[in-house]
């Protein structure tokens, strides 16, 4: 065999060595990065699009009145029955026992007692016996004229006050004054509460919250909201799992919910939390959220 033909068939050999090492070379790597390589798609918490209820609002505080309340003046040298405070009465039930005449419940209450000084009565030493219908309480609000428009008998209050921290009472709007207070700038305005228990004591400061305007809208999780200068937006799921980034336009918020005035739709699927995770056009495995 001549030497110029051992040499081709050298260099060929060499060549189909080569080509066949990179072929398995790629295939090896392909193997590995379909075994190894592949990210899965992340999990990802996702909610449904629906509708919740809003409402704008007023605050302000008061201190707690009692439906009625009447005080009878006596003096202590009179009584000849211990008094019982903080009791409950019924209307003509006996309040307390005198020498010459007995003290009755002109209507249901609780009874109380305040002191007097000798110098607001003379020389007798005197109580006044109160009695105190709290069955309703009643609060007077001082509302800034710039409600005006919008504040108005039977609107859905809420009041709350340290005695009970946890506990939310509801009522309405019970009155508004027709004149707007020139000093203040505010309009009176009485709220009425249902003491059902009656936990709420007269002369207690109510802190109130007054909603207007309530109305039930679509409305997503505030921490699915991105800002980005003055647009918002979220991710969309799509039914793929294909994540596509959507603007919204949003209204007021609400115990952690933003309400949308355009941009989606009830029953859309968008990402509720873990915004950071994941890149409009990838695919992600939902994480569906009850709530």
């Amino acid at each position: 065999m001549k030497r110029s033909t051992i040499i081709t068939t050298i260099i060929i050999i060499f060549f189909f060595i080569i080509a066949g090492v990179i072929v398995a070379r790629t295939m090896i790597g392909k193997h590995f990065q379909k075994k190894f390589g592949e990210r899965s798609p992340p999990g990802i918490i996702v909610t449904e699009v629906v509708k919740n209820q809003f409402s704008e609002k007023i605050e302000s505080y008061g201190t707690a009145i009692p439906r009625k309340t009447q005080s009878f003046r006596i003096k202590k040298n009179e009584l000849i029955s211990d008094l019982e405070l903080k009791k409950h009465v019924k209307k003509g039930d006996e309040i307390v026992k005198l020498k010459e005449r007995s003290i009755v419940a002109p209507f249901d209450g609780i009874v109380g007692k305040r002191g007097l000084s000798e110098d607001a009565l003379g020389s007798e030493n005197s109580i006044i016996i109160t009695l105190d219908d709290t069955s309703i309480i009643y609060c007077d609000l001082k509302i800034p004229e710039t409600f005006a428009a919008v504040i108005k008998k039977g609107l859905p209050i809420e009041a709350s006050f340290s005695g009970y921290k946890n506990k939310i009472y509801r009522g309405e709007v019970d009155g508004v004054s027709s004149r707007i207070n020139a000093e203040t700038r505010s309009l009176l305005t009485r709220i009425k509460i249902e003491n059902e228990n009656f936990e709420l004591i007269p002369g207690s400061l109510l802190e109130v919250t007054i909603k207007y305007n309530e109305r039930n809208s679509l409305g997503v999780p505030d921490t699915s909201v991105m800002l980005e200068g003055k647009k918002a937006y979220v991710y969309k799921v799509l039914e793929d799992n294909i994540v596509k980034k959507a603007e919204i336009e949003t209204g007021i918020r609400n115990k952690g919910n933003l309400e949308i005035v355009s941009g989606l739709q009830k029953g859309d699927k968008i990402i509720a939390e873990g915004l950071g995770k994941t890149r409009p056009g990838e695919k992600i495995k939902p994480i569906i959220n009850e709530n």
